[in-house]
């Protein structure tokens, strides 16, 4: 079976096939109504098949159906999958578990059930098999950048599918940064009138000579997020917004000049950055700043609702950054140095915690949940806020031995943006090389963790930071094939990363290629870049050697 990501125990049942005939009809039990819309929607599409609703006795079907049985043994998120000389059943521990059933059902089909209409004279066999299946993470998840790089809500409806096609279902909607504001907040309008373009940007690494000499920009209106959310949630996927603060929030202090330290710098004169790195310009630590970015979370809840049911887990959580705040301005802040006093705080370091802490318990008394990178471990955090330990595995360490819940994104080893090869036709090469295998290899437990404290690594998440992907062409290079190894570390039960057979991992590559093929994925060839995914003479910052395992 050339199945990505692999499933915990697949059974041939003989050289026969199911074939999808006309005649085939769809029977779908209580709580299956998302993957029989899906069904019908995308195989409906790439068959043209009209998949009919059928009776409970009928032949020729395809069988949808939530399993208590199911549910005890592999939980909501697991399956079964039985191809029959009569049929398919395809039982769902929940509606999640169900719905990546139906990815499964999908690769089965072929590479072009992955397109968008049927080829003529094509023909429908599924091989006869029966599937047992369930995650190893609850998180399994990535992280997009919008920030530096804004992809227009298609192309975000894009990548929620390719998210479900691997069967992961968290999405990381990073939307402000110091080069862009990306949500629509409507009792702040400069937001996204001001703080959603800057005038040019830097082509390349910040060292780079190059610019491009034009205004980048946009951002998505309420509408807009509320329909990326809903379509998410058909897909079983949560989506979990990201608003940066204290620092990366430079595009904020343009539109809003009083947001920033006034006190040390003419904050009126500064424009949304068009450059990369980290911005000096940071929030200042004043009550009114708190309530302007209450207001803006206000707003935000009501996009990004919890979803009480409990069949988006992750729906409830809210990233609020807190990474990388450069403290010089506080430094020298009259303001920040009164409020240090005020609060009994040692230094500007607390200071930070402080304010990370007050949304933390802002958050928490509204039923939602906070995450953010894992410097927001510095000076302590409530109960229930959870980390994505980005600087290595040691916040991720820290975090779960304090009782805290983790996701593992280590740079060193799941930064998408990273190269993929040290050759010299990478485009814009920054980082370490972490090539397919390096990916594959990638374990999201640190084993100085014990059993209990490892329960609290939920997840793990592959990150894109977009400063050098100027189009979604550039995106997919960056994310695929390598999203594809992710995918299959985050769900399946693979053994320790020496003893990982990546040669079979390959080989059912040379199957999943053709997917993403059928699917118009511009991804990075095994043979290398291809002449216009190259950029050459632009800078980049690789960095040689084994990336460290901290």
């Amino acid at each position: 079976m050339d199945l990505i990501p692999r499933p915990g125990r697949t059974t041939e049942e003989g050289a026969g096939f199911f074939e999808l005939r006309p005649r085939v009809r769809l029977v779908a039990g209580e709580g299956t109504a998302r993957t029989e819309r899906w069904l019908r929607g995308t195989l409906g599409a790439a068959t043209g098949l009209s998949l009919p609703p059928g009776g409970a006795g009928d032949e020729d079907v395809i069988r949808l159906d939530i399993d208590p049985e199911v549910t005890a043994d592999l939980g909501e998120e697991g399956y079964r999958l039985a191809v029959t000389p009569s049929g398919v059943h395809l039982s769902g521990g929940g509606p999640a578990g169900l719905f990546w059933g139906a990815q499964t059902l999908r690769q089965l089909l072929g590479p072009d059930a992955f397109r968008r209409a049927p080829l003529p004279g094509r023909r429908w066999r599924l091989p006869l098999t029966r599937v047992q299946d369930s995650p190893r993470f609850r998180w399994r998840g990535l992280m997009l950048d919008v920030s530096r790089h804004f992809m227009p809500k298609d192309g975000v409806l894009r990548y929620l599918d390719l998210l479900a096609a691997h069967k992961l279902n968290v999405f990381h909607f990073h939307l402000t940064d110091d080069q862009g504001w990306r949500v629509q907040i409507k009792r702040y309008p400069k937001l996204t009138e001001v703080g959603s373009w800057r005038a040019r940007t830097k082509f390349g690494h910040r060292a780079s000579p190059l610019w491009e000499e034009k205004p980048h920009g946009g951002f998505y209106t309420q509408d807009d997020i509320r329909e990326i959310v809903a379509y998410a949630a058909e897909r079983h996927i949560s989506v979990v917004p990201e608003i940066d603060i204290p620092g990366h929030s430079q595009a904020a202090i343009a539109a809003y000049p009083e947001l920033g330290n006034t006190d040390v710098i003419d904050t009126t004169s500064l424009s949304v950055w068009d450059t990369w790195g980290v911005s000096k310009n940071v929030l200042a630590p004043t009550d009114n700043v708190l309530r302007f970015y209450e207001g803006v979370f206000e707003e935000l809840l009501e996009l990004f609702p919890a979803d009480p049911t409990g069949s988006l887990p992750f729906s409830a959580f809210v990233h609020i950054g807190g990474d990388e705040c450069a403290k010089d301005q506080w430094r020298r802040s009259p303001a920040a140095q009164a409020r240090v006093k005020e609060l009994g705080l040692a230094d500007e370091d607390e200071l930070q915690s402080w304010f990370i802490r007050h949304f933390d318990n802002w958050l928490s008394a509204r039923g939602r949940r906070l995450i953010g990178w894992d410097e927001i471990l510095e000076g302590g955090l409530a109960r229930g806020a959870a980390v994505s330990s980005w600087r290595g595995y040691q916040g991720g360490i820290t975090a779960a031995r304090a009782g805290h819940d983790v996701v593992m994104c280590p740079e060193q080893q799941v930064y998408l943006d990273h190269r993929q090869d040290a050759g010299e036709d990478e485009p814009v090469p920054i980082g370490y090389v972490r090539t397919l295998e390096d990916v594959y290899r990638f374990e999201p437990v640190p084993p100085q963790l014990d059993e209990a404290q490892a329960r609290h690594v939920i997840g793990t998440q592959a990150n894109l930071w977009t400063e050098v992907m100027e189009s979604h062409a550039r995106v997919d290079y960056q994310a695929f094939p390598r999203l594809a190894a992710f995918a299959e570390v985050a769900w399946s039960a693979l053994p320790a990363p020496a003893e990982r057979d990546f040669a079979d991992f390959e080989r059912r590559m040379a199957v999943h290629y053709r997917r993403l093929d059928a699917l118009g994925v511009a991804y990075r060839p095994p043979t290398g870049p291809l002449p216009w995914q190259r950029r050459p003479g632009v800078l980049g910052r690789p960095i040689d050697g084994e990336p460290p395992n901290v």
